[in-house]
């Protein structure tokens, strides 16, 4: 499907969620975080889509990377490969997708090395520009903007119910340079990720039950640029905090909670400020681009400090900017699967609110899982998001070819 739009309009469609919301949200306390190439944020798999996108202590699964790496050194095989296709706002538009590769391999029972791909396409794009007249429109040609990352990282566990792991990624975001748009030139970025993962089992009542928690800082990174230095965003950079505990309730049948919390490191844009009495335009202008002049000089490393006490709502608004979701996952033999969750963000900072469904089928090789969004606020183009996850166990491979 052709369309005919700026790289305006190209940006609002990969924050369509928010913008479309913020229709209907008092204009004076809607203040999202602005972050470069946010397809780095979109949850990549269909079992933590499925639950709410949660995963920073949900069991180890090949999945991983993304989630929580340092689950790596727990897992139960010893290598591990998957795919995922996941159709974006499909709603509104039909040739966006994410396609995420991941995998593992435990080098011995205490050491594993992850990593994956992501290549989110924008589908084709209709370049055009304005006529000599102003009244009739030239095209430029097509063009594929797309985000890609590629990531490796390395899980250690420290003790018998601790890890701690490092992942280092590569980042190239080309949203349309050359045809005609010579002021455009692809972002790039090094970011890094830290994580740890501790569980252990607990007694409850007559069960013994898995506890696990997890904390994933990922996206750690230099700003990014589209213009050659003169206007830089920052990296999605973000907190992960998660719990989970997992009920076995006979040899059969399993069932797991899970949370987690999240909140962007990166610091809180201005507000608009009230024009003062008698104040002229253009010194009302002034006190304002001096106010974005001070938040764009701001560094990466200094963003993460800041975005802890920086919002202009004081601790109200560095409490909205906590984003939380909860998940359950239903097990019957390790073969079948039912999931369900839910993710919420506040009004103010985007109004993402959804519950996700989903479902899985494991064999003693590969495994299927499926994940359904329904959005609980109106005009949300991320409402019937569905994503398909294949993953392949190479324990069982190897088992099915002797």
């Amino acid at each position: 499907m052709n369309k005919i739009k700026s790289v305006i309009t190209l940006a609002i469609l990969l924050f369509a969620s928010i913008q479309i919301q913020a229709q209907t949200i008092k204009e004076e306390n809607f203040n999202p975080l602005e972050t470069g190439i946010p397809s780095l944020t979109i949850a990549p798999d269909a079992r933590g889509g499925a639950m709410g996108d949660v995963g920073a202590a949900t069991s180890p699964d090949v999945f991983s990377q993304y989630w929580n790496p340092a689950k790596y050194a727990f897992a139960y095989s010893k290598a591990g490969i998957s795919y995922t296709l996941t159709p974006w706002l499909s709603r509104l538009v039909d040739d966006i997708y994410l396609n995420y590769v991941s995998g593992y391999t435990k080098l011995s029972d205490n050491l594993a090395i992850g990593a994956s791909l992501r290549y989110f396409s924008l589908g084709d794009i209709v370049l055009t520009a304005e006529g000599a007249s102003g009244s009739d429109v030239i095209a430029l040609g097509n063009t594929r903007p797309y985000e890609m990352a590629v990531d490796a990282g390395i899980s250690l566990k420290l003790t018998e119910t601790f890890s701690l792991a490092a992942s280092l990624r590569g980042i190239y975001s080309d949203l349309g340079s050359g045809r005609g748009m010579e002021d455009m030139e692809p972002a790039k970025a090094i970011a890094a990720d830290i994580a740890g993962y501790y569980n252990n089992y607990v007694v409850l009542g007559q069960n013994e039950c898995m506890l696990g928690v997890g904390f994933n800082f990922s996206n750690i990174g230099n700003k990014v640029s589209y213009d050659g230095g003169n206007h830089y965003s920052f990296l999605p950079t973000n907190l992960r905090l998660g719990a989970s505990l997992l009920f076995p309730m006979d040899d059969y049948n399993t069932l797991s909670i899970n949370a987690d919390a999240n909140k962007y490191l990166v610091p809180t844009p201005p507000k608009y400020l009230a024009k003062d009495p008698g104040e002229s335009d253009e010194d009302y202008k002034g006190r304002q681009d001096l106010l974005w002049d001070q938040y764009r000089d701001i560094s990466a490393i200094s963003g993460i400090f800041k975005s802890f006490s920086d919002a202009p709502g004081g601790i109200k608004e560095e409490l909205r900017e906590i984003a939380w979701s909860i998940g359950a996952e239903y097990a019957y033999d390790n073969k079948f699967f039912f999931r369900g969750g839910y993710y919420h963000e506040n009004q103010y900072k985007g109004n993402r609110q959804y519950f996700t469904l989903g479902t899985g089928f494991k064999l003693t090789s590969f495994q299927l899982d499926v994940s359904y969004l329904i959005s609980t606020v109106p005009s949300n183009p991320l409402d019937q998001t569905l994503r398909f996850s294949l993953s392949f166990d190479m324990d069982g491979l190897k088992n099915l070819m002797r």
